[in-house]
């Protein structure tokens, strides 16, 4: 607030200068006060922008859209069960496989109109093995649902020779190979073996069979 001075006399001015005087200053330190204010907080909005020196705004990316997750196809639960009961129930195990065997040094199979040629390309080696089936340790009806459910795998991949490992039964009761003539009749059941002969000595000998199957759509 400005105080009105009046002098009525010289001996007056002195009171008055000094007033004015002291007026002058205080007006002064404000001015001060807010310049060093303003200052401050220049100082503080520049802070950042002093201590890393210039910078560039990023350039814009183009935003990404990620596809939306395929979902996993349903597993044919029913269906895998169903064609396991129809596995256990279509290979018997009282099929009388001997007389459609031939009776050679090495027992043969061959179905109706392929030719004992086959048999022998076979046995030579013409079809180069592409799997195996090992069914050692297993109980009859494992090996069963094993030997099927191989088969018809191997036959929808397009697969056309396969080795069956049944062994030679030295480990059975009285050494008698069961299990080798039940993989026999088994096969046999099989729509998709064309032929199957005993493999040869480097191939696994009287432990194992060399089968080849039908030509699939796939392997077509």
């Amino acid at each position: 607030m400005n105080t009105v001075l009046k002098a009525r006399s010289f001996a007056d001015l002195k009171p008055l200068r000094r007033a004015l005087q002291e007026a002058a200053a205080q007006q002064a330190e404000r001015e001060r006060q807010r310049r060093e204010a303003e200052r401050r907080a220049r100082a503080e909005r520049h802070l950042f922008q002093d201590a890393v020196g210039a910078v560039q705004p990023l350039r814009a990316r183009p935003e990404r859209h990620w596809p939306a997750p395929v979902p996993p196809e349903p597993q044919p639960v029913q269906r895998t069960l169903d064609e396991a009961r129809v596995l256990r129930e279509s290979l018997s195990d009282e099929f009388d496989v001997s007389t459609l065997l031939d009776v050679d040094d090495q027992l043969s199979f061959r179905r109706p109109g392929i030719g004992q040629d086959v048999t022998r390309r076979l046995r030579a080696g013409h079809w180069s093995l592409q799997r195996q089936l090992d069914l050692h340790g297993l109980r009859t009806d494992e090996a069963r649902e094993a030997l099927g459910e191989f088969i018809r795998l191997a036959h929808r991949t397009g697969l056309r020779c396969v080795r069956i490992v049944h062994g030679k039964g030295l480990g059975s009761p009285g050494k008698t190979p069961v299990l080798k003539g039940r993989v026999q009749g088994w096969l046999v059941q099989k729509k998709e073996v064309l032929a199957f002969v005993q493999a040869r000595p480097a191939d696994g000998g009287a432990g194992a069979l060399v089968v080849l199957l039908a030509p699939s759509q796939r392997g077509a």
